[in-house]
């Protein structure tokens, strides 16, 4: 994870509009997620802090991280692009590292996994070649990449996340579930069309608080949640697993 810049407020933005954000807040909230994270069994290590890089919390997108490799992103945003290079140090005590080469782009944030299958959302972050280079990546190591098709939000994890064993969490109108190919697709609630973000940890799955409609449809398929304040994060175009990059055991 890495801190809440003081600039959070100057972050990128793609589909929504700019309001002000409350960074103290968002601190207190982002500390809350981390001690969340921790009582599901994490350590969380931080990332140095990039004062002038106010999307810098949303560590996710710099990097796809499997038990072999960590690949290391090259963001859509080029505003983004100098946020990465700490986080390949860190991770570089952790994993072989790889990096995607442009004029290939990649963010992690469109980058979802099922089982050894990952997807790729063609976003306006990740083009085919970043698709590719991720690919021939992780194929050594018996993962297989394929891109997908999305519309209507900024990463594919807006529109859909996967909660083990085989449940898919979407907006099917952002996404088409049935590429996946999971066992079951829940649908987010009409009224919260980003509720789909959800990171799940230990047999928990951490849902916004912003969603409690779409967190009820979870409940009601027998999947346990708990829930987390993370509005002033959200105004920033953020979700749950923007916030951190997990590593297995």
């Amino acid at each position: 994870m890495r801190t809440v810049a003081e600039s959070l407020g100057d972050c990128e933005l793609s589909f929504l509009g700019r309001s002000p954000i409350d960074v103290p807040r968002a601190r207190a909230q982002q500390a809350a997620y981390a001690r969340a994270l921790g009582a599901l069994g994490c350590h969380i290590e931080w990332l140095p802090p990039l004062s002038s890089h106010p999307d810098g919390v949303f560590v996710e997108d710099t990097a796809v991280v499997v038990d072999e490799v960590a690949v290391i992103t090259r963001p859509g945003a080029a505003s983004r692009r100098g946020e990465v290079e700490s986080t390949a140090v860190v991770l570089a005590g952790h994993r072989p590292v790889v990096r995607i080469r442009g004029p290939a782009t990649i963010e992690g944030g469109d980058v979802l996994r099922v089982g050894r299958q990952f997807y790729v959302g063609a976003s306006a972050r990740s083009n085919a070649a970043g698709v590719a280079q991720l690919g021939a990546a992780l194929a050594p190591h018996g993962y297989s990449v394929q891109a997908v098709a999305m519309r209507d939000c900024l990463h594919l994890k807006s529109a859909a996340t996967f909660i083990a064993p085989g449940t898919l969490l979407a907006n099917p109108a952002w996404v088409d579930p049935a590429v996946f190919g999971c066992e079951r697709v829940i649908e987010v609630a009409p009224e919260e069309p980003f509720g789909a973000n959800t990171l799940t940890l230990g047999g928990v799955s951490l849902v916004s608080a912003d969603y409690p409609a779409t967190r009820r449809r979870l409940e009601q398929a027998g999947i346990a949640t708990q829930v987390l304040e993370v509005g002033e994060l959200h105004k920033a175009e953020a979700a749950l697993t923007c916030l951190s990059i997990i590593l297995g055991a």
